[in-house]
């Protein structure tokens, strides 16, 4: 079902809100903006597939909030990150509570990031035609092939939750998800913090403290800028350009426009706020220099300790039936070993329980990893074989 208009959407909402679980996905395009531009949304349930035309219902969108928000129905993603970013935007509302097929996956012996493609053909035997993913969703009228593409992304997508939300009841692992869906349903997971943007600036620990505060204050400028004027943020300043302002700090639109990147029109259009922002910068006091988050120094015992917890996690991760790098990573066990716990990984929810605290109780030496007949075990320290896993 096509809907374009305030009527259709309207009389869509009661079988949307009927639905114990509803599969969502959305075209968009963000290549020219700062903010992604809703282009189309897809919804089933197990009966239809309505396709909402964000364009033509620009503005009317927050007709879905009270659905989306609704703690009946389900909604359902793959890789849903994104989609959940946009809808927030575009109705006003985070859905909640939500399932992303992609997550469930991970923990249902499916290889991390599993694409929706791949999983449907093996959870529900289709084969699904992805030709149309990088076509220009803003052009109307969108052509059979992509209605025909877009519903596609979500026809069988209950059917995929449904068996997947299925494995994981009998193997005791649905609850394990719960903390990772809370996170996705929730709004501050995709505010944006200007202040924090300088540490994603390329060749940023370049510079020193001084130049970093002065990093902190421009890139902030930007990304404001950018969010205000709805574009991309290369598109104002690149990274490469940001670094050899914080380096040179401009005092004046000519010293500004002289650095390499900053042509003309950027320098006489956003000279002005570009200077104010190397001013603030400039004007951090010595003790509220930022730094760079450095990672600490794995000590090199903490090494060998580190393999030792990824043999126990790759044997976990096969009995279970889990990619080992869902567990933890080869840097998520070299920070354990070396005794760095607090908000890690392996010391929280699932991961805790399927591994953490046995790595723990190893460390702390009151498990012993030995093999027996081929195979690595791990039993109680001090003893022969009781309690063997």
């Amino acid at each position: 079902m096509y809907i374009c208009d305030t009527t259709a959407l309207d009389a869509a909402l009661p079988a949307l809100a009927a639905a114990d679980a509803i599969a969502i996905d959305t075209e968009f395009m963000r290549e020219r903006t700062y903010y992604a531009r809703l282009c189309l949304v897809q919804v089933a349930t197990p009966d239809d597939v309505y396709l909402i035309d964000a364009i033509a219902l620009e503005g009317e969108l927050g007709r879905l909030a009270p659905v989306l928000s609704a703690v009946k129905p389900l909604k359902v993603f793959h890789a849903g990150s994104q989609d959940i970013e946009i809808l927030g935007r575009a109705t006003g509302v985070t859905p909640a509570p939500v399932f992303d097929t992609q997550v469930a996956a991970t923990l249902a012996g499916f290889p991390t990031q599993v694409g929706y493609a791949q999983l449907a053909k093996d959870l529900a035997g289709v084969t699904i035609d992805k030709g149309d993913t990088f076509s220009d969703w803003s052009v109307r009228p969108l052509s059979d092939n992509q209605l025909s593409y877009a519903a596609e992304d979500v026809r069988h997508l209950l059917g995929m939750y449904e068996k997947l939300r299925g494995r994981l009841e009998r193997e005791g692992r649905l609850a394990w998800l719960a903390e990772d869906f809370e996170r996705l349903a929730d709004p501050a997971t995709y505010e944006v913090d200007p202040l924090r943007q300088y540490l994603r600036v390329k060749r940023a620990s370049s510079l020193d403290r001084r130049g970093l505060a002065v990093l902190r204050e421009v890139a902030a400028w930007r990304e404001t800028e950018a969010q205000r004027r709805d574009m991309p943020r290369r598109w104002l300043v690149s990274d490469e350009s940001l670094v050899e302002i914080a380096r040179r700090r401009p005092a004046s639109i000519q010293a500004l426009g002289a650095i390499r990147g900053v042509n003309e029109r950027v320098a006489s259009r956003q000279g002005a706020g570009l200077i104010e922002a190397v001013k603030r910068g400039e004007a951090v006091p010595e003790d509220g220099l930022p730094r760079l988050p450095k990672r600490a120094h794995v000590p090199r015992d903490a090494q060998p300790l580190a393999d030792l917890l990824n043999a126990v996690v790759r044997v976990r991760a096969g009995e279970h039936g889990v990619a080992p790098t869902l567990l933890a990573s080869r840097d998520d066990l070299e920070r354990f070993a070396s005794g760095e716990r607090e908000g890690h990984p392996l010391t929280e929810g699932w991961r805790r329980t399927l591994v953490g605290a046995e790595l723990e109780a190893i460390l702390a030496g009151l498990m012993d990893v030995r093999v027996d007949d081929g195979r690595l075990t791990v039993v109680p320290s001090g003893r022969s074989g009781d309690g063997e896993r």
